[in-house]
């Protein structure tokens, strides 16, 4: 462990932010949310003034979660074998590469017939997000020690969805004013910015292994560790679910235009609401972390954002929905707090990357396979009734978890944190 995470803390609710090395990583974790964010709400722009078709918004996600499938079991594995910050400098280095093609499409430099260069543009992508949550991950348990997990991992929740508020705002605005290539190029310039804090952390990497288990072998061993422990698989699975069912914010495009009648700058504010909501509790989350009932009130939290959702899809008013996406924002930060703190009181340090490229798949990769059901709902039902089914299919699923993950039900972090240490 790095020095900072062997010292003894501070009694403190601003100590994590006092680690140098901490920091360095919340910067890295906000360019590399702002760099995707800004490409994610100008290529729905892009993609949907080409087409205009919502069914053509759910491919863009379909086309970056597949290479990701493919990718994020060998990312953990990497990551748990090599050394973090080079690994995460060369992916935040790839991360650039896609908004500058895209840049070069968007000003007619590159030729392309269709959308199928825009959709190779994201597979970059998706092969290169395989990377980003296992480096931060890893690198976060070597920056803090274990008793300040909770506060830290509140915190990056903050700056996770202040990027996600950001990034979708600054990229909206930026294509209304100045055009999609200029919001493609910021958000290269973003990336770039990660790759220098990468650079500029000073933590200590683990030992190497002298004898290392066959890569598959490996991939294997932390798939058996996730499935194995209740918390952890019930957490993931419930994410997974809601956002897969209930995540309406990929038809974004299709409501501002076809409903609410509004421009692209009314697509950013759509997009960033829910992170606004979610930045707005996880500081509150910061200065209260949640100890007694964690498991209760996740379980309310993932509830009231099928609400929300169902909200939305019924709400012909621009900032009626506006306000639901705010609200379904802070019930899903609740719940990204809990399954964050969860994950890295319960892995071992030497699994993290595994571990955290399965969190990944449930999680990271259900807003991609969200977006492509989503598509393909409001294709067969319409816009409003695929978003309202998917409310109401997340109900099901919050009950289905409390009634066969006990065991969630009753979380309390001191008892984990306890049990654990």
């Amino acid at each position: 462990m790095s020095a900072a995470a062997t010292a003894p803390s501070q009694d403190s609710r601003a100590a994590p932010l006092r680690n140098r090395n901490f920091r360095i990583l919340l910067l890295y974790r906000i360019c590399t949310i702002l760099s995707y964010q800004m490409v994610a709400v100008t290529v729905g722009w892009h993609v949907y003034g080409l087409t205009g078709d919502p069914w053509m918004l759910g491919l863009i996600g379909l086309a970056e979660v597949l290479p990701y499938f493919c990718m994020a079991p060998f990312a953990g594995y990497l990551v748990d074998h090599l050394p973090r910050r080079k690994l995460g400098a060369l992916a935040c280095l790839c991360l650039a590469i896609t908004p500058l093609w895209l840049a070069a499409i968007a000003a007619g430099w590159l030729e392309s017939s269709g959308t199928l260069m825009i959709y190779a543009a994201i597979a970059l992508t998706g092969c290169v997000r395989a990377f980003l949550g296992p480096v931060y991950n890893a690198l976060f348990a070597r920056t803090l020690p274990r008793d300040q997990y909770v506060r830290g991992a509140s915190l990056g929740s903050i700056v996770f969805q202040g990027g996600l508020v950001t990034g979708p705002a600054i990229g909206g605005v930026l294509v209304g004013v100045a055009g999609k290539p200029v919001a493609y190029g910021v958000a290269a310039v973003f990336a770039i910015l990660a790759v220098v804090a990468m650079l500029r952390m000073q933590v200590t990497e683990p030992a190497p292994q002298l004898q290392r288990a066959p890569i598959f072998a490996s991939i294997a061993e932390g798939a058996r560790f996730v499935f194995g422990h209740q918390l952890l698989l019930g957490a993931l699975a419930l994410d997974m679910f809601a956002v897969l069912l209930g995540g309406a914010i990929s038809l974004a495009p299709a409501f501002i235009q076809d409903i609410l009648h509004y421009g692209p700058e009314g697509l950013g504010i759509l997009r960033a609401a829910p992170a606004l909501g979610a930045v707005a509790v996880g500081i509150w989350l910061a200065r209260r972390p949640l100890q007694r009932n964690a498991g209760r009130i996740l379980l309310f939290a993932v509830a009231g954002f099928g609400v929300c959702m169902i909200g939305f899809g019924l709400s012909t008013l621009f900032w009626l929905s506006a306000f639901f996406l705010l609200l379904s924002g802070v019930f899903d930060g609740i719940s990204v707090v809990t399954r964050s703190t969860i994950m890295q009181l319960s892995t071992p340090d030497h699994m993290r990357g595994r571990v955290s490229s399965i969190n990944g798949l449930f999680v990271g990769s259900s807003n991609e396979i969200g977006a492509f059901y989503a598509g393909t709902m409001a294709r067969l039902l319409g816009l409003v009734p695929a978003v309202v089914v998917g409310g109401f299919a997340t109900l099901l699923v919050v009950a289905t978890t409390a009634w066969k993950a006990p065991k969630l039900r009753r979380l309390d972090f001191r008892e984990l944190q306890a049990r654990e240490d």
